[in-house]
C-alpha cells in the first residue's frame, strides 16, 4: 500500500496537514488534491479543531502543479485542463472561508500555485531558506490559485508586476520585508514557531477570530460605507457569543479568559 500523500498529525486544539510528495518537492496531483480536501473537511468538521498548520515534508513547501501530468509530444495539442475548477479554486475559497486561522509554515520553495496555496492561509511563517516564486511567466502561464488577487492586495502593484512578470525567486526574507508574509525565521525555529501560534489560537476566542476572517476577507471588494455597514453587523454577532462575556469578565477580574472557542453552550 502506497503511503498517504497528505499526513494529519492532531494535536490539542489544532491539525498539522503536511504535504507528502517530498521527491516531488509535494507537487500537486490530482490525488494529492483529493486527500488533502479531505483532511481539511475532516479538520473543519472537528469541534476541537480551532487552528490548522499546514506545511510541507522533506526539503520544499510546495512546487505547485506537477508538471509531469502536463507533459505532451512535440507537435501535439494540450489537452484542456479542469483543475483550477476542480480542485485549485476550491481549495483557496475553503481555506479563506474556513471558521478557524490556517498558518502556513513555508519550508523550502514554495512556487505557481504552491506559492499562492500560501498565500491564501491567514498567517505565513517561512524559513530563512525558504523561497517564493511566481514561476507561471517561465511556461507561459498566468499566476493562478489566487495570484493575481493576493500579491498586488499584499505587495502593492509595481512588486506584483515584477514578482509575476520576471518569475524570480523571492527570498523568505525579503518577502517579509514587503509584507508577503507575517514573519521569517531560521529554519530550525520554523516548526516550533508555527506551532506556538496554534497553540495561540488553540485557546482563543475561536468564534470571533472567524468573524474577523469573514471582515478581511470583504474589505477588498467594499466600499468604506458597505465595510463600516459590516463592522456593525458582524460586532453584533460577536456581542453574542459567549466568549464575549468572558472576556469582559476576564478582564475585569485581571485573569487571563478561559475561551471555549464555541457558539453557545452546546
Amino acid at each position: 500500500m502506497s503511503e498517504s500523500l497528505i499526513l494529519v498529525e492532531q494535536q490539542a486544539g489544532y491539525r498539522i496537514i503536511t504535504l507528502n510528495r517530498p521527491d516531488r518537492l509535494n507537487a500537486f496531483n490530482d490525488a494529492m488534491h483529493v486527500e488533502l480536501r479531505r483532511a481539511i473537511d475532516e479538520a473543519e468538521a472537528d469541534k476541537c479543531c480551532r487552528a490548522l498548520l499546514v506545511t510541507g515534508a522533506g526539503k520544499g513547501f510546495c512546487a505547485g502543479q506537477d508538471l509531469n501530468d502536463r507533459l505532451v509530444k512535440p507537435g501535439e495539442k494540450m489537452p484542456p485542463s479542469t483543475s483550477l475548477e476542480h480542485y485549485y479554486n476550491p481549495l483557496v475559497r475553503k481555506l479563506r472561508g474556513l471558521p478557524f486561522p490556517v498558518i502556513a509554515a513555508v519550508n523550502g520553495v514554495a512556487a505557481g500555485a504552491g506559492c499562492n496555496f500560501a498565500l491564501a492561509c491567514d498567517i505565513v511563517l517561512a524559513a530563512r531558506s525558504a523561497r517564493f516564486i511566481q514561476s507561471f511567466a517561465r511556461i507561459g502561464l498566468i499566476p493562478d490559485t489566487g495570484g493575481t488577487y493576493f500579491l498586488p492586495r499584499l505587495v502593492g502593484d509595481a512588486r506584483a508586476r515584477g514578482l509575476a512578470l520576471l518569475a524570480q525567486d523571492l527570498p523568505a526574507e525579503k518577502a517579509a520585508d514587503w509584507g508577503l508574509i507575517w514573519r521569517c525565521v531560521d529554519d530550525n525555529a520554523l516548526i516550533y514557531e508555527a506551532r506556538r501560534i496554534c497553540e495561540h489560537f488553540s485557546i482563543a476566542p475561536t468564534q470571533g477570530l472567524a468573524l474577523i476572517k469573514r471582515a478581511l476577507n470583504a474589505s477588498a471588494g467594499n466600499t468604506l460605507d458597505a465595510q463600516l455597514d459590516l463592522e456593525r453587523d458582524l460586532q453584533a454577532l460577536a456581542r453574542e457569543i459567549p466568549d464575549y462575556a468572558e472576556g469582559v469578565r476576564a478582564f475585569m477580574e485581571k485573569r487571563k479568559p478561559k475561551f471555549t472557542g464555541r457558539k453557545g453552550n452546546s
